[in-house]
């Protein structure tokens, strides 16, 4: 364990370059993580009993649980919030974080606000639900850590039922965000039993809708789930080239495919023929570049739902929200260097055990699986890399 995090510090000090970034908030970055792992190496002794995959690529990549739902297309609604309090929640306000001297908009301080529609902007899609409500305002807080050009970032957040603008708002009071409620409704009657409750949410299948929730101007979007955090610089992800594909995301073509579906699917040739011609790997739909233009011409929203009304009459899959996108884009995926999704950090769908990190360098690190890092630090008993989770934590009040 204790060669584990050593190695761990190195590797995050080696990969990381934020040198060229002029705020002092990211170029401490590396500091700052290695005296949190390295205290972390105390914990060692107590968790030599678990057991660490050697590389997450040999066990099967988990999905990202949450809860779903979308907005008929229409901004929230203002209803009354359902059985939660907001009252339980408090988080510390996030530092400021102004754009570098070299960002395009400059920050347009004398035109106003900056509208949905202006093309310099970088658009992320997260949802909002009050069980992932820390983890998502952690995924915020370390997406605008790390990037050169913050106030450039417009953030689409998806809820249900929640009205939590306002405790996003005071979180974080310069960001330029909107909010969509989705209704359960649009997709309630699509969902089928799955290995997890929490993966038949219906707020979990509002990716699928993005494209029509959002504005018609809004011609690409970043999609990331609520259990992950960014350790570089997100503006590296937005400009990656799709090429003709419609969506772009980390493929994993060792894992085995066939284990997504079941029996009865591949015996069917008339579902299984779904993939001749195509090269079909795994890929983790809690990060994807998304061309929306693609999305709304060929209307895969229609695609991803006929499959799941064949799956509630034939049950061809187990998980949730993932095997519908495996159906109808493994094999025509954009690649986009593994960097950019390193999953399955909150072990199986089962135990939620810890793992370890897959070799290579580190962009973005999620928390896919059934153990949550803020769930596991609240019960003091963290795995290893939670402590890199922690320092975008928000959670409770001001000192």
């Amino acid at each position: 364990m204790a060669f584990l995090l050593s190695s761990l510090s190195s590797r995050f000090v080696d990969r990381f370059d934020f040198k060229s970034k002029k705020r002092k908030k990211v170029t401490d970055f590396p500091l700052k993580m290695l005296w949190v792992i390295r205290f972390t190496g105390f914990f060692s002794a107590a968790l030599v009993m678990i057991v660490l995959s050697p590389s997450l690529q040999s066990f099967p990549p988990a999905e990202a649980i949450r809860s779903s739902q979308f907005d008929g297309y229409l901004r929230y609604p203002g209803q009354t919030p359902a059985v939660y309090s907001l009252n339980r929640f408090s988080f510390r306000k996030a530092s400021s974080f102004g754009n570098a001297e070299e960002c395009s908009s400059g920050y347009r301080k004398s035109s106003g606000e900056t509208t949905v529609c202006d093309p310099v902007l970088v658009h992320v899609a997260i949802t909002l639900d009050v069980e992932y409500l820390r983890g998502s305002i952690a995924a915020i807080h370390s997406i605008l850590q790390h990037s050169l050009c913050p106030r450039d970032i417009f953030f689409h957040f998806l809820v249900s039922d929640t009205n939590l603008e306002t405790l996003v708002r005071s979180t974080f009071p310069q960001l330029k965000f909107k909010v969509y409620y989705f209704d359960p409704e649009i997709v309630r009657n699509l969902i089928s039993t799955s290995v997890r409750q929490a993966l038949e949410q219906p707020l979990n299948y509002a990716r699928n809708y993005l494209a029509d929730i959002l504005e018609p101007c809004v011609r690409r979007v970043i999609y990331l789930d609520s259990d992950l955090v960014v350790v570089d610089d997100v503006s590296k992800l937005w400009t990656t080239s799709l090429g003709s594909r419609t969506v772009g995301a980390p493929e994993y073509c060792h894992a085995n495919f066939t284990k997504y579906f079941t029996a009865g699917f591949w015996s069917d040739k008339r579902l299984s023929g779904t993939f001749a011609g195509r090269k079909p790997c795994y890929f983790n739909t809690g990060v994807m570049v998304i061309d929306l233009v693609k999305w709304r011409r060929f209307d895969y929203t229609k695609r991803i739902e006929r499959w799941m009304e064949i799956q509630k009459n034939s049950r061809i899959y187990e998980l949730g929200s993932l095997p519908p996108y495996l159906l109808v884009f493994a094999g025509h995926v954009a690649p986009i260097e593994h960097r950019w999704n390193q999953h399955g950090l909150g072990g199986d769908n089962v135990r939620g055990s810890c793992r370890d990190l897959h070799p290579g360098p580190v962009s973005l690190l999620h928390w896919s699986g059934s153990g949550k890092p803020w769930l596991r630090l609240d019960s003091n008993r963290p795995c290893p890399l939670d402590a890199l989770w922690a320092p975008y934590d928000l959670y409770g009040p001001s000192p």
